[in-house]
């Protein structure tokens, strides 16, 4: 957003025209996330004359509204720009004339200019707005949209038929422009709305005037029920009851949405969503797919909808999804040879971006976290786009071949070659106990610096919280209250990170306590309460995530943070040491176990961190220190001195051996465990 005093110092244009984006991008009514552009004409001082030169400011390719900035901005030169249409080659070359748009910009230009830009220069009105609402869309995507048009608007808003998004388009829109001055904006077939004014108030409020017209409309006139009647059986279940068949459900979805690569998930159970698919005539909308270029470049061509009632079991909605899956597959492969070229990009993947379980909910998929929300937001964009034509009309999408020439336009791979590689870690999804402080909140920190998602588990609700919200949105990390000795509550932590992030990758038993007592003052509540927490805690984190792993078939990584004191025979520390004893062997256990399934099981041997540790500021640090009669202070001094290296041990050097354990390079080790102590010689492995 942009401030006050960043407006204060920028040009009055686009300081009117951020505004006006900001506004309008900012409510979902008005345009998706990423969706639609603006733009402003004005002038400026060129830096070289020190003239005033006319220009072109206009939102840049992959930007969003309702955040947009001064940098967010494409920058042209009007002259320049209008004079691309002395050179325009024709529609069968078009795509030639986005590069032509590198030529026309100011001084550095900005943001690099979207394909709708020439729709914005072309166009005889000062400011421009192309925007995807879902009362626009429905219009739009109606059988007889033309006729609605004329009905809702009579000559002020003008139909567009169905083109591809280009040089051509603007073209058209400026024709229309100028051969229809009483008119405010038009809709575009198949694709949303544009409005314009010669102020940015007056294309803010004509933008307006076409979605509310629109919603209107729909209101008055639309059928109450323009999904059919209720189909018996698929009604929503119960919210706890479908958020647990949903949690269960999640990891053999994802499995089967990363058939081709590696996706994180999404998954919400709105009401629009649960409605949709309890009623009669969902399963011939969502083979129609979406029809707006915005919403099938995330969501795909069309989703992949569970045909059985909410009671059906896990095992049979299983077992009718792998079915289902396949023959999605294959669908979506002669799809693209339907209509690719010689000259098309190679298929991306024939997986789904949004699973549909009636009852349930939807599942949507992609390479981020924020790119499978995003997905799932654009398939109810669709269902509200659907919802309106349906009601007024017949929803009629634009044709298949449409949707191939953009979801595989050179352009569009162009875009896609330009994003940033991805971090070692991008599409994994962590679930670390104990992560509020110390260790466990370091390799959760770097875990998600490393491109993960992740879940900060703690017996501290708010903690978890709030080390979550330093890390990142809750598209990278969330925190949930676990208590390990707690069956039902490990499970609730397992579930809480499915149904976040669609899946689970990575899991770290980090959680712990400590007691200091020599063997005559330790109590069987003392025994009892070390290994709950670290023995038991570990043993019911690993079955449930495990199972989690099992039924994804995408293997994955457990991590235990043991202890040297698994391997190293020290004064007054009977508990402690013998149930880390217990998760070292664990980690071996396991390993023979889960190794099948592609699942790796390695341990970490840290020596005592004393430094941002929950143990040691709880009551241990003051009584190793005592034992080891030292100042508290100085216990990690001490520790250091004792080592080979002379380094005291940090949680990020624990943080560091994680990482490390959970990518490709440790692709073949299991089993194995990393001593982190900076050499402690009693504690080597023998």
């Amino acid at each position: 957003m942009t401030t006050q005093q960043e407006a204060n110092t920028m040009n009055e244009t686009v300081a009117a025209l951020l505004a006006r984006s900001n506004r309008l991008g900012s409510d979902p009514s008005n345009t998706n996330y990423a969706g639609g552009n603006t733009s402003a004409k004005g002038t400026d001082t060129d830096p070289v004359t020190g003239a005033d030169v006319e220009l072109m400011w206009v939102k840049g390719s992959g930007g969003d509204l309702g955040t947009l900035t001064e940098s967010g901005l494409a920058v042209l030169r009007l002259d320049r720009l209008r004079a691309l249409v002395d050179v325009y080659p024709g529609l069968d070359r078009e795509d030639e004339m986005v590069a032509s748009f590198d030529y026309t910009l100011h001084g550095r230009g900005g943001a690099a200019p979207s394909i709708d830009t020439a729709m914005h220069g072309l166009v005889d009105a000062a400011h421009v707005d192309h925007l995807h609402p879902d009362s626009g869309i429905a219009i739009a995507t109606a059988a007889d949209g033309p006729e609605l048009t004329r009905k809702i608007f009579g000559d002020t808003v003008v139909w567009v038929p169905w083109r591809r998004p280009g040089f051509q388009l603007g073209l058209d829109i400026s024709a229309i422009k100028a051969e229809n001055p009483q008119a405010i904006g038009c809709i575009l077939g198949g694709h949303g709305i544009t409005a314009w004014g010669e102020t940015s108030e007056e294309s803010e409020a004509n933008s307006l005037e076409i979605i509310r017209a629109a919603q209107a409309y729909l209101a008055e006139h639309g059928r109450a029920e323009p999904f059919g009647a209720a189909l018996d059986g698929y009604s929503a279940l119960p919210e706890a009851e479908r958020r647990a068949k949903a949690a269960a459900l999640a990891p053999y979805i994802r499995g089967m949405a990363s058939t081709d690569e590696p996706k994180v998930g999404h998954f919400t159970d709105s009401d629009v969503v649960l409605d949709y698919l309890a009623a009669a005539e969902h399963p011939r909308l969502a083979a129609l797919g979406t029809s707006c270029p915005d919403h099938f470049l995330r969501t795909k061509v069309k989703p992949l909808v569970l045909d059985l009632p909410a009671d059906a079991s896990i095992e049979q909605s299983v077992e009718r999804l792998q079915t289902l899956h396949e023959a999605y597959r294959k669908d979506y492969q002669a799809y693209y040879e339907r209509f690719a070229t010689a000259d098309s990009p190679a298929m991306r993947g024939a997986d789904p971006a949004i699973v549909l379980i009636p009852g349930v909910g939807m599942f949507s998929y992609g390479a981020t976290k924020q790119t499978a929300r995003v997905a799932g937001e654009f398939y109810v964009n669709a269902i509200n786009v659907m919802r309106g034509a349906e009601s007024v009309s017949t929803y009629s999408p634009i044709d298949e071949s449409e949707k191939f020439d953009i979801e595989y336009w050179a352009l569009e791979e162009a875009k896609l070659a330009r994003m940033p590689k991805p971090k070692p870690l991008a599409t994994r999804i962590a679930l670390v106990t104990g992560a509020a402080s110390g260790i466990g909140k370091a390799i959760a920190t770097r875990l998600a610096a490393e491109g993960a998602c992740v879940v900060i588990a703690d017996l501290d609700a708010q903690k978890a919280s709030d080390v979550a919200a330093e890390i990142g949105s809750t598209d990278v990390a969330i925190g949930v209250r676990a208590d390990v000795t707690d069956e039902a509550a490990v499970q609730a932590a397992v579930d809480a990170t499915v149904l976040a992030f669609g899946g689970i990758d990575l899991v770290v038993n980090n959680a712990g306590l400590s007691l200091s007592k020599p063997l005559l003052e330790t109590t069987v509540a003392d025994w009892d309460l070390q290994h709950d927490v670290m023995a038991r805690g570990s043993f019911l984190v690993s079955r449930a995530a495990a199972a989690a792993l099992i039924a994804q078939k995408m293997g994955g990584d457990i991590l235990y943070i043991s202890s040297k004191n698994s391997v190293f025979a020290g004064p007054n520390n009977i508990a402690y040491s013998a149930t880390k004893a217990d998760q070292a062997h664990q980690v071996r256990l396991l390993a023979a176990e889960l190794g099948e399934h592609g699942v790796k099981v390695n341990g970490i041997n840290p020596d005592g961190v004393v430094q941002g540790s929950g143990i040691f500021a709880a009551g241990w640090g003051a009584s190793r220190a005592a034992v080891y009669g030292v100042d508290e202070a100085d216990l990690g001094k001490f520790y250091a001195q004792r080592t080979l290296l002379k380094r005291e041990v940090l949680p990020e050097n624990i943080a560091n051996a994680a990482f490390a354990l959970c990518t490709s390079d440790f692709s073949h080790t299991t089993g194995l465990h990393v001593p982190v102590d900076a050499g402690v010689a009693a504690a080597f492995l023998r």
